[in-house]
């Protein structure tokens, strides 16, 4: 029958246990290998090869963007050629990584690896229907998939977070983990957004190679690259230091041309080393925005990608939470905000004034004050407009920097600070 029995004292810990004959060994592995591939996506995903990923990504990426693409190409060959340890490639969604990690199944097939390649939602629904599979129970089901010799766990973190899913997804982890069984892993989420059990096995620096692409997404490249949805950076993706106007050649008196230029030094300051909070005061127009655009793109640019809000769409998106097909809960929308490493938050006072929004704003602005996390804002307000919890925490000098720009709105070179006309000035 193929099977044998090797011939064993009794109380040895092989004893009575069939085995494979080598005879048979070759057809064993071959249904193993396409049973596993039935079970995956790869047969869908066939095209996604190394040979047509752009490692560099599309023309006129930003730089740093273009190198986290090379890098987690490159770490994807190398896992490919190698099989061992685990990878974890993290970014937005098109940004490559579901093609990085169905390249690497698609060369683990051809090398006659036997590869499974599932999303985890459908890693799941695989379990789940074993329960009424009359070709496989539950428990054979579940070997396959935690023992299978490659498995590729794609788009981690969309799946319903229910406790038998957390369950059994820890279960499947900590099994390779334990084994040291190859395994890759793909997902939008941040490091700390993942259950705590399964963080701990992902970050471990002996096993793990971790890779964020900070790519956007190739599908819509013109989006900003890698930033959250409810960034409204892409629409001023142009405003930057080089093409900001420091307004000298106008008749703006020398106080007027005094405080935007230091509100620019304190703008190129920050953005080389944020370190607490700066704040910009002044009237619509008078550059304040141009100025946290700037700092938003020389970061980005740098690929430490900052999240940049308008406040009015920055209540909306928290209000959308609310709806009952939205994708986030209100908690989750809220503590991506106020949790950014870096924060810069447009227009604050233009808001619609509800008591969920201030309790929000302070919320917020609390948050960060306590944790000292690196906030840029914006407002036209003063003191007395101003919701007074926030602003005792701009009157922090020790942490808070607050500019006022006294130029008027400018208009392209034709500005006029007063209502009257201004004498000529001699210099």
């Amino acid at each position: 029958m193929g099977y044998l029995r090797q011939d064993l004292p009794l109380g040895h810990p092989e004893f009575g246990k069939l085995q494979i004959c080598s005879c048979r060994s070759t057809d064993v592995s071959q249904q193993v290998y396409r049973r596993l591939f039935s079970l995956s996506r790869l047969h869908e995903l066939h095209h996604l090869t190394f040979e047509q990923f752009q490692p560099r990504g599309r023309i006129g990426m930003r730089p740093a963007q273009a190198d986290s693409l090379q890098v987690a190409y490159n770490q994807a060959r190398q896992f490919a050629q190698t099989a061992k340890g685990w990878l974890l490639l993290q970014g937005g969604y098109g940004c490559g990584k579901t093609h990085l990690a169905a390249a690497i199944g698609n060369f683990a097939v051809g090398m006659g690896v036997p590869t499974l390649f599932l999303t985890v939602p459908d890693l799941l629904d695989t379990l789940r229907f074993a329960y009424d599979d009359p070709e496989a129970t539950f428990e054979q089901r579940f070997e396959e998939i935690r023992s299978a010799p490659l498995l590729i766990m794609d788009d981690f973190g969309t799946q319903n977070a229910t406790a038998w899913a957390q369950e059994k997804l820890f279960q499947i982890i900590n099994y390779r983990y334990v084994n040291r069984l190859p395994l890759v892993v793909t997902t939008n989420l941040m490091l700390d957004q993942i259950e705590g059990r399964i963080r701990s096995r992902l970050d471990d620096p002996d096993l793990v190679t971790r890779v964020a692409i900070r790519a956007p997404d190739f599908r819509n490249p013109t989006s900003e690259i890698g930033r959250k949805d409810l960034s409204s950076l892409e629409l001023l993706h142009k405003f930057t230091f080089a093409n900001f106007d420091l307004r000298r050649s106008e008749d703006l008196e020398v106080q007027e041309v005094a405080s935007l230029e230091k509100a620019f030094n304190a703008a190129a300051e920050f953005a080389r080393q944020p370190q607490g909070w700066l704040v910009f005061i002044g009237d619509y127009g008078c550059g304040k925005t141009h100025l946290a655009a700037a700092i938003a793109n020389y970061r980005a640019d740098l690929g430490i990608l900052p999240l940049f809000v308008n406040l009015p769409d920055l209540m909306s998106h928290l209000r959308a939470t609310f709806s009952a097909g939205s994708p986030v809960t209100l908690d989750q929308r809220f503590e991506e905000v106020r949790t950014a490493p870096v924060l810069i938050l447009d227009d604050l006072g233009s808001e619609s004034s509800s008591p969920w929004v201030s309790e929000k704003l302070y919320q917020l602005f609390n948050y960060r004050y306590l944790a000292e996390l690196p906030t840029v804002v914006t407002t036209a307000n003063v003191e007395e407009k101003m919701d007074k919890r926030i602003y005792s925490r701009m009157q922090d000098s020790r942490l808070c920097r607050i500019i006022a720009i006294t130029v008027p709105s400018y208009r392209g070179g034709t500005a006029q600070s007063k209502a009257a006309p201004r004498k000529k000035r001699t210099t």
